[in-house]
């Protein structure tokens, strides 16, 4: 399991403290040992099921969140000094998500959000799969907060980041938002 998720998942290596990129990894290993999803899956299917004919993958849009989080981060140390806390930052954006793998069902042959994933969604899983492996609360703070749920409260920089990173790369695949001309 763990080759699998370092193969879909180099991002992670990028994460210097041993202790945030190992929880990082089990968080992982126990979304996709609880999902009907495999990690190969994960290359498949789309990123949104809130889009029709997405043929954006999963692992495509989120490894961009990835990588336009750090970029984002970068050009701010750069030009503001903004201080950044990069394994927080990292470990955040990639576990935005993984409570999404405990939302999935397959019915008929299709992929679904199940009842257990209406009831829940997946900023609020993703934080009871992060506090289970005991990551630091900076980052179930970035989980929690990268979608709507978190438009109530006040967000860290490094969540400010993520949100709008996976956003960037969400948004624009929404038709109904995206102005066309």
């Amino acid at each position: 399991m763990r080759e699998e998720i370092k193969r879909i998942w180099p991002e992670i290596e990028w994460i210097k403290d041993e202790d945030i990129k190992e929880k990082t990894y089990k968080c992982w290993e126990y979304a996709i040992e609880n999902s009907v999803l495999s990690a190969e899956d994960l290359e498949k299917i789309p990123f949104s099921l809130l889009i029709d004919d997405c043929d954006i993958t999963f692992m495509n849009h989120k490894r961009t969140c990835v990588q336009l989080s750090v970029d984002i981060a970068k050009t701010m140390e750069k030009n503001f000094g903004t201080k950044i806390n990069w394994d927080y930052l990292i470990s955040g954006a990639i576990l935005i998500d993984v409570g999404k793998l405990l939302e999935y069902e397959i019915t008929d042959g299709k992929l679904g959000t199940s009842r257990d994933g209406k009831l829940l969604r997946h900023p609020f899983s993703g934080v009871a799969i992060a506090d289970r492996f005991g990551l630091p609360y900076d980052i179930h703070h970035i989980i929690a907060y990268h979608s709507k749920e978190g438009d109530l409260g006040k967000r860290t920089v490094e969540s400010i980041i993520v949100h709008h990173a996976d956003f960037v790369s969400f948004e624009p695949f929404q038709n109904a938002k995206t102005l066309k001309v």
